[in-house]
């Protein structure tokens, strides 16, 4: 019965939010970006912080005091369907997310996620996934921190899958700081329950962010493994 209600809730209240999105929409036409930011982070924030709730999701975050004051790419393992929302909702600041392009043919969501920043990605068309990264880079260089989740796709589970490179390029062109996330428990909510919606307790942990101001390309050849590699460690402490 909480799938049901949940995704009557979320239809119902995202068409609810068709007059906020036209006013976002203004906003951006006019070029009042940072005003269209604002906006769109109360309404889409307060809007998934209410999905959760409804769901039973209880996140427990530490690690925040990680976070640099500046843009920063955050480099997330990748569980289950409510990863986006849970970091969206916790991480303290305006981001968006590099998404894979299945999100970006959901009516509505797609506008909201585009005034967020975020970017969709085409893993079986090499040059788009390029442009895709392209424009991840080009947000952090504009202010707006971006998540990336470089296992490609959920685990499903507890394990930590292989992370793929590319999403790495995008630090290699901006320097910004890698900031690694570790979920732990999201496939609960869904993946563990045959997709039915179930409450579960989500732990969220902001690890110590790697400086990739002076790396040199050898190191970024091997940086996936040792972002991956501090995820794993905090998992298992």
């Amino acid at each position: 019965m909480r799938t049901v209600i949940w995704f009557l809730y979320f239809w119902v209240t995202l068409v609810g939010l068709v007059p906020a999105m036209l006013y976002a929409k203004r906003l951006n036409d006019a070029g009042k970006i940072i005003e269209r930011d604002d906006f769109v982070g109360r309404k889409v924030y307060g809007w998934m912080s209410a999905l959760l709730r409804l769901a039973g999701v209880t996140v427990e975050v530490t690690g925040k005091e990680n976070i640099p004051d500046t843009p920063v790419l955050f480099v997330s393992n990748h569980q289950g369907n409510f990863d986006i929302p849970i970091l969206l909702c916790n991480l303290d600041r305006p981001h968006g997310v590099v998404a894979k392009k299945e999100l970006q043919k959901l009516p509505f969501v797609r506008v909201w996620m585009k005034y967020l920043c975020c970017v969709f990605i085409d893993r079986d068309n090499p040059r788009r996934s390029a442009m895709a990264l392209q424009e991840a880079a080009q947000n952090l260089r504009d202010g707006h921190s971006m998540i990336i989740f470089p296992e490609g796709t959920r685990s499903r589970g507890d394990q930590v899958g292989d992370f793929k490179a590319g999403g790495f390029k995008i630090a290699q062109k901006t320097r910004v700081p890698i900031v690694p996330v570790c979920i732990e428990g999201s496939y609960r909510v869904m993946e563990a329950n045959r997709m039915w919606i179930r409450p579960a307790v989500v732990r969220v942990r902001i690890l110590p962010p790697v400086d990739t101001s002076a790396l040199s390309k050898e190191d970024f050849r091997t940086l996936e493994d040792e972002v991956r590699g501090r995820i794993v460690k905090a998992k298992s402490a």
